[in-house]
């Protein structure tokens, strides 16, 4: 008896020290540093944002889709109002760009559940062939699942890892040469179809927010030695390498759609640590943009709005790319790039006329800073989005302590 009530005691205990610890923590606030209003979304702590390019809005604009301790949770943009929309452990894939449902993986089978009615449906089992692991997303209208996962009927094509550890922490699985597959499941029949294999570390796994056709992925490794960004279509065709190497030690990468479907937007590098840009391609085209940013305006993530008329980045710690030379070295001084930047692009004068084919636009970004991150820990990534009315930006943050949502305001007050 005397345990159990010492036991009981202890979790009261703790549960008013966590409660006391919430209720002390800033619901809103003007960061000094740059006038913007700055809006804790989340009310848990362990609550955060989806990855930067996972569609994490309701289909109408209103919720946000978060994971907290007890699953899957949405937040209301206007009113704040918390809903836990699926318990247990999941793990999330994209909410639905036609009926607005999230889509998660749980005990080797994919559900979607509605965010207001919470109604659950499973829509395709995981095949045995592929394994329980790899990647899953859906496409645009809803009716196709694409995966990743070993292939069981390929066989390993190692490669050489460069000499000096300069493949770095990617490297062992880069060269591990494990044979990979996409393959998709038409959600209507079950049908599964393995549409293309490699040796290569697939990855990434993205697709089209319009075409429900087009899927992106990348050769995940070292960036310097990968030509990472490609798509394909669903069938199997039109494989297409998205931007190739063109000097040593050049990476591109943490590639994304523009919200019309029709730019890939990446972080390119010329070489590594040394000269900014956020590059785009045109799919129809071809053509390129590329707009310069300064070193400390490098971000882990980029993100565009739904007009395609700004982006945003959420900075970088002390330990990212931007904060080392080419060689590796700590730069002395580090540089300050622990922000949430706002960026405006602008294209240099005379640059779209071209007297030759296939010139590369060039622009650069007139940044803003929006939020001082000087207390974020970069373990966890920020991963920037625009709210839909493109009033917003939208992360998640360890700077108060604990992991919560943050939005905040692009216009000052």
């Amino acid at each position: 008896m005397y345990e159990a009530n010492r036991n009981l005691l202890l979790f009261t205990l703790g549960a008013m020290r966590m409660l006391f610890a919430q209720e002390t923590l800033p619901a809103q606030w003007i960061d000094p540093d740059t006038g913007h209003r700055v809006i804790r979304l989340s009310k848990e702590p362990g609550t955060a944002s989806l990855y930067f390019h996972q569609n994490a809005y309701s289909a109408d604009g209103k919720k946000l889709v978060v994971t907290n301790p007890h699953g899957i949770a949405t937040i209301n943009l206007a009113t704040r109002e918390i809903d836990q929309v699926v318990e247990g452990r999941v793990n999330v894939l994209v909410t639905g760009h036609k009926t607005g449902r999230i889509y998660y993986t749980r005990e080797g089978a994919i559900f979607a559940t509605d965010l207001d009615t919470h109604a659950t449906q499973e829509v395709a089992k995981i095949p045995v062939q592929a394994g329980r692991g790899g990647a899953f997303a859906v496409n645009s209208d809803e009716t196709m699942l694409v995966g990743i996962a070993a292939d069981p009927e390929g066989k390993t094509a190692p490669r050489t890892p460069p000499p000096n550890g300069m493949g770095g922490r990617l490297e062992a699985n880069w060269a591990a040469g494990t044979p990979k597959m996409l393959y998709t499941i038409d959600i209507k029949t079950g049908a599964v179809h393995k549409i293309y294999t490699e040796n290569d570390w697939t990855n990434h796994l993205q697709l089209s927010p319009t075409d429900p056709h087009l899927i992106m992925f990348c050769h995940e490794g070292p960036w310097h030695y990968n030509d990472r960004v490609w798509t394909i279509r669903t069938d199997g065709t039109g494989l297409r390498l998205m931007h190739e190497r063109t000097m040593n030690m050049e990476i591109a990468g943490h590639e994304f759609f523009s919200a019309d479907g029709k730019t890939v937007w990446y972080d390119l590098q010329t070489p590594r640590s040394t000269v900014f840009w956020v590059a785009g391609v045109e799919l129809a085209t071809g053509h390129r943009t590329w707009y310069h940013l300064e070193r400390n305006e490098w971000s882990v993530h980029f993100n565009i709005s739904a007009d395609g008329k700004l982006f945003a980045g959420d900075g970088g710690g002390p330990s990212s790319v931007a904060a080392h030379s080419p060689d590796g070295e700590a730069l002395n001084p580090p540089g300050n790039g622990q922000w949430i930047y706002l960026f405006r692009p602008v294209m240099v004068k005379g640059s779209s006329f071209r007297d030759k084919k296939d010139l590369i636009d060039i622009g650069y970004f007139k940044s803003e800073r929006l939020v001082n991150l000087a207390k974020h820990n970069y373990t966890l990534e920020p991963n920037v989005t625009f709210s839909p009315d493109m009033k917003w930006v939208v992360f998640r943050s360890n700077m108060l302590g604990p992991t919560h949502v943050f939005a905040v305001e692009i216009a000052k007050p």
